[in-house]
């Protein structure tokens, strides 16, 4: 099932593709789904970043070629934007890097996951840009400084509830037109379902929180006016360009 949120007179609306249009829903959390009768055609919707989450949280040295142990940090909900959206580079201060990852959205209150339950407590994965000023990391160990730009973390262009193995998921990265990387999640040296347990054996995360999942060698240098598409099979195409 594929559930974009979507910009409507009312406001923000959760909603579900079926066919040529958008069906909208109560609440993407509700099982089984409940539809309120309205449609948008597909033509017509705007995308919004693909959920409104309280807590976004990054997994650290989830590269291929890390040595160190996977840690993981708190980026700011204030950062997150929707395909479409331009993402403001902070200049002045070294080199601009996007990161195209899975994103894994959480479906419900989810705490000491294992290995063999972690995906569980999954609702479904869209698309992440990690947005990273590089250089910043020498100076905040934090990732504060390097990760807190306007719309550093664009999240869409939907969420996608049937992934058939999210630890096998390709990933492109074209900029401006050309292809510049293809990995996926099988190239992280930490597997998905261990990020979730690694960070639910330390904060309890709820319906909508998101948790990006690392960068397998997709961390490429940008400029502004560039163009940035990420697309994960399965999933989809997140689009952005760098002001």
């Amino acid at each position: 099932m594929r559930i974009a949120r979507l910009d409507t007179p009312t406001g923000p609306r959760h909603a579900v593709a079926l066919g040529d249009r958008w069906h909208l829903i109560v609440s993407p959390f509700a099982a089984p789904v409940v539809y309120t009768g309205e449609s948008i055609p597909a033509g017509e919707a705007v995308l919004l970043a693909s959920v409104d989450p309280r807590v976004v949280v990054g997994i650290g040295h989830n590269q291929p070629g890390h040595a160190l142990p996977m840690q993981a940090w708190h980026k700011s909900v204030h950062t997150v934007a929707g395909t479409g959206d331009s993402i403001t580079a902070v200049r002045g201060v070294g080199t601009v890097n996007i990161e195209g990852e899975l994103a894994v959205v959480i479906g419900r209150s989810a705490s000491n996951l294992t290995l063999a339950n972690a995906f569980d407590a999954v609702l479904g994965y869209t698309v992440a840009n990690d947005v990273t000023n590089v250089d910043q990391g020498a100076v905040d160990e934090r990732n504060f400084q390097g990760k807190s730009g306007t719309n550093y973390t664009p999240l869409g262009p939907w969420i996608e509830t049937d992934l058939a193995d999210p630890e096998n998921v390709a990933t492109e990265v074209v900029i401006n037109g050309a292809v510049v990387v293809n990995s996926g999640s099988f190239n992280l040296p930490s597997s998905v379902a261990a990020a979730l347990v690694y960070v639910t054996k330390w904060l309890t995360l709820e319906a909508g929180d998101v948790v990006l999942t690392g960068a397998p060698g997709t961390d490429l240098p940008v400029k502004p006016g560039d163009t940035v598409d990420i697309t994960l099979a399965g999933i989809g195409t997140l689009s952005n360009t760098i002001a």
